[in-house]
C-alpha cells in the first residue's frame, strides 16, 4: 500500500466535493475539506475556510499542515452559482461568481504549491464543468470561471512540470446532486436528451477520475482537461 497523502478539498462538505472527499479517504489518504461552517463527512477533517479571502485560505492551510502534513493532492472544487441572462446579469453578479470560482481556486493553488515546490511532488486537480467549455446560456459568469481553470492548470503546469508536480482540469457534465435534482423536470428531461450515456453522472464517477488523476499511475498526465459528461460536451 502507498503511504498515505494529505489530500485537501474545497468545498467538501456535499455533492461532488463529498464524493471525491470519501473517495480519497476509501484509497486510504489523510483527507480534509474546507467548507464555509467547517461541517465534514466522516473521518475527515473539517475546516473553516471563505476562498474569497485570502488570510482565511491560509488559516485553513495551516490547520491541515498541522494535522495532516503538507498537503500533496489539491481539489479546488468550492463553487457557487448566481445564473442570470446577460442583459440582466449585474457586476456584482459576475464578479462574485469569478471571486469564489476562479480567485479562490487560484487562492488555493498559490498556497498549496508553496509545500509542494519544497517536497517536489504534488497533484493540483481543478473542478471545472463542461459548461466552461460548451457554454450554457444565463451562465457567463459561471462559464468564464470554470473556463479560467483550464488556462490555470495549463500555466501552472508549464511553471511546475519539472518539479513533480502535476496540475490537470476534470471538467463534469450534468451529476445526480441536490442541485439537479431541484431542477424542473422539463429543465432535467433536456439535459438528458443531449447527453448521448442518457443519463446523469454518479458524484461517484467525477470522484474516481480525481483518484486516478491523482494517483502514481498518472504522473505524466498534466495540463489535461478530463471531462466526465457522458458524452455531453464532446470535441470542447
Amino acid at each position: 500500500m502507498p503511504e498515505p497523502r494529505s489530500v485537501l478539498v474545497t468545498g467538501g462538505n456535499r455533492g461532488i466535493g463529498r464524493a471525491i472527499a470519501e473517495a480519497f479517504v476509501a484509497a486510504g489518504d489523510r483527507v480534509a475539506v474546507t467548507t464555509r461552517t467547517g461541517d465534514a463527512p466522516d473521518g475527515v477533517l473539517g475546516v473553516a475556510c471563505d476562498v474569497r479571502d485570502g488570510a482565511s485560505v491560509d488559516e485553513a492551510f495551516t490547520r491541515v499542515e498541522a494535522e495532516h502534513g503538507p498537503v500533496e493532492v489539491l481539489v479546488a472544487n468550492a463553487g457557487v452559482t448566481k445564473d442570470q441572462l446577460l442583459l440582466r446579469m449585474s457586476e456584482e453578479d459576475f464578479t462574485d461568481v469569478v471571486d469564489t470560482n476562479l480567485t479562490g481556486a487560484f487562492r488555493c493553488v498559490r498556497r498549496a504549491t508553496k509545500g509542494m515546490v519544497r517536497l517536489r511532488r504534488g497533484r493540483v486537480l481543478l473542478v471545472s464543468s463542461v459548461v466552461g467549455l460548451y457554454g450554457s446560456p444565463g451562465q457567463v459568469n459561471y462559464a468564464a470561471s470554470k473556463a479560467g481553470l483550464v488556462g490555470v492548470a495549463r500555466s501552472v503546469t508549464r511553471e511546475l512540470g519539472g518539479r513533480g508536480i502535476t496540475a490537470n482540469v476534470v471538467a463534469p457534465g450534468f451529476v445526480e446532486t441536490d442541485m439537479t435534482a431541484a431542477l424542473p423536470e422539463a429543465t432535467r428531461d433536456g439535459y438528458l436528451a443531449a447527453i448521448p450515456a442518457g443519463r446523469l453522472a454518479r458524484p461517484e464517477e467525477v470522484a474516481g477520475v480525481c483518484v486516478f488523476l491523482a494517483s502514481e499511475a498518472a504522473a505524466y498526465i498534466s495540463g489535461a482537461v478530463v471531462p466526465v459528461d457522458g458524452g455531453l460536451g464532446m470535441g470542447h
